[in-house]
């Protein structure tokens, strides 16, 4: 069950659901590892809003413990003081119990729980999706206008990855594509804050050999 409270600017959260199954999940409660984090030289967030990110998820995950302990397994990954929550916990009281918790943190705008009831998730299935979150990351090589930017953060739960940032239109559509294009992929699901612009750039270069042909 996910649950939002009131969004900045206006957000997406949208769901691209793929053929094919898998399970797994991120290994680690803060916004790091797993998931990608921008570069200060060119975050769009200001230094201050980066260190508050930071913070926010820090801040919670050292809450979440130590109301829950170890029984659960949560993440939580910050952007522009938007909250994402993933992993899994035993039952619905204690999904609301770690939003509740995520939402009192100071500097969180807004709260999207997208946490699984059901079991926590293994070693090696959180070890999987890191392996997709790097996939991901690798494939947006090809799309040099966006990588410019580091206007997002990618992060991984159960083989559904979740895209965070603040992006134009365009840029939405073209980091969906990317990680839709990645095996073991089941779902993407954009958080984004869409702002104005996005004159599309160019196409995503060639392979090498192609180029050739």
């Amino acid at each position: 069950m996910t649950f939002h409270s009131a969004p900045v600017l206006r957000t997406v959260l949208a769901a691209s659901p793929l053929a094919s199954g898998l399970s797994a999940c991120v290994p680690i409660v803060v916004g790091t590892g797993a998931a990608m984090g921008a570069i200060v030289a060119t975050d769009p967030r200001t230094t201050g809003t980066q260190v508050e990110d930071e913070g926010i998820e820090l801040r919670a995950a050292s809450r979440i413990t130590e109301a829950l302990g170890e029984r659960v397994h949560v993440n939580v990954t910050s952007y522009n003081r938007q909250a994402l929550i993933t992993g899994e916990v035993p039952t619905a009281e204690d999904s609301r119990r770690v939003q509740e918790i995520v939402q009192g943190v100071q500097n969180v705008k807004s709260v999207v729980n997208a946490l699984g009831v059901m079991p926590n998730s293994t070693m090696s299935e959180r070890s999987n999706d890191a392996y997709i979150t790097g996939k991901v990351r690798a494939k947006l090589v090809d799309y040099n206008d966006l990588v410019a930017t580091n206007a997002f953060k990618v992060v991984t739960e159960r083989g559904e990855v979740f895209l965070l940032g603040r992006v134009t239109p365009y840029q939405s559509s073209q980091l969906t594509d990317a990680a839709r294009s990645i095996d073991g992929v089941r779902k993407v699901v954009r958080v984004f804050e869409i702002i104005p612009g996005g004159t599309p750039a160019p196409s995503p270069s060639a392979p090498a050999a192609a180029a050739h042909q």
